[in-house]
C-alpha cells in the first residue's frame, strides 16, 4: 500500500507566491498541514524546472511528504520524484507506469464522469476531479462539474480523489461532504498573507468535515 494522504493537496504557481520563494510557501504550508505538495510548472525550461523539482524534494524530505510533478515524467524520473499527476491530455497512464514504476505514485485528472468510468480501468493510485468550481489559476479546464458532479464521480470511482480548482475556506467542508477525499488548492495558500496559518485553517476544515462536526 503506497503511503500518501490527499487530505490537504497543494499545487505550486510561483506567479501567485507574492514574491516569495517557493521553498518558503511551501514549508511554511507544510508546517500548517499540507499532505501533498505537487509542483506546476508551465512556463520554465526544463532545466529551471528540474532544479525546483530538486530544491523542492529536500525541502519535503524531512516533513515525509510526497513530492509529485505535474505532466512531466521525464522532470518526474530525473529527481526520483514520489509521484507524477497527468491530465487527460499528456502521455497515456500505461505509459506513465510502466516507465515510472509500480511504487510510485500516479494521479489522472478526471473532468467528468466518462473519464472516471475510463480511469477504473487504468493503473492509477488516486483522481483529481477537475475542475470543481471555476478557477482563474488554470485556463485550460473544462465546464465547472459543481458539487452535483463530484458526488457523482466519486460514487462511481474506484479510487481516492481530490477535489480540484476554485477551492478555498468558504467551500471546502462542501467538497469533504460531496465525497472527495482532499481538496487541491493554489491561491488559498500560495497567496496567503501567512501560508502556515492558511494551511492550518483549511487542514482543521478538513479534520472537522470528515468527522462530520460542524464548524
Amino acid at each position: 500500500m503506497k503511503d500518501f494522504d490527499l487530505s490537504l493537496y497543494l499545487v505550486t504557481d510561483r506567479s501567485l507566491s507574492l514574491n516569495r520563494p517557493l521553498e518558503y510557501v511551501v514549508e511554511e504550508a507544510v508546517k500548517g498541514g499540507v499532505t501533498m505538495v505537487q509542483l506546476r510548472e508551465k512556463d520554465c525550461s526544463s532545466k529551471e524546472f528540474y532544479e525546483l523539482a530538486v530544491r523542492l524534494k529536500i525541502c519535503l524530505k524531512p516533513y515525509k511528504i510526497p513530492l509529485i510533478i505535474n505532466d512531466r515524467l521525464d522532470i518526474a524520473l530525473a529527481c526520483d520524484a514520489e509521484g507524477l499527476h497527468i491530465g487527460q491530455e499528456d502521455i497515456p497512464c500505461a505509459i506513465a507506469r510502466k516507465l515510472f514504476g509500480k511504487h510510485k505514485i500516479i494521479g489522472l485528472s478526471v473532468e467528468n464522469v466518462q473519464d472516471a468510468i475510463d480511469a477504473n480501468k487504468l493503473d492509477v493510485d488516486y483522481i483529481g476531479i477537475s475542475p470543481v468550481f471555476n478557477t482563474s489559476t488554470k485556463t485550460d479546464t473544462a465546464q465547472a462539474l459543481g458539487l452535483d458532479g463530484i458526488r457523482k464521480i466519486t460514487q462511481i470511482s474506484m479510487f481516492p480523489s481530490v477535489g480540484i480548482g476554485g477551492i478555498n475556506t468558504g467551500n471546502a467542508r462542501e467538497i469533504i461532504q460531496a465525497g472527495a477525499d482532499g481538496i487541491s488548492v493554489v491561491s488559498a495558500i500560495m497567496s496567503a498573507k501567512e501560508p502556515l496559518q492558511a494551511a492550518s485553517q483549511l487542514s482543521e476544515i478538513i479534520t472537522l468535515s470528515k468527522k462530520n462536526i460542524d464548524i
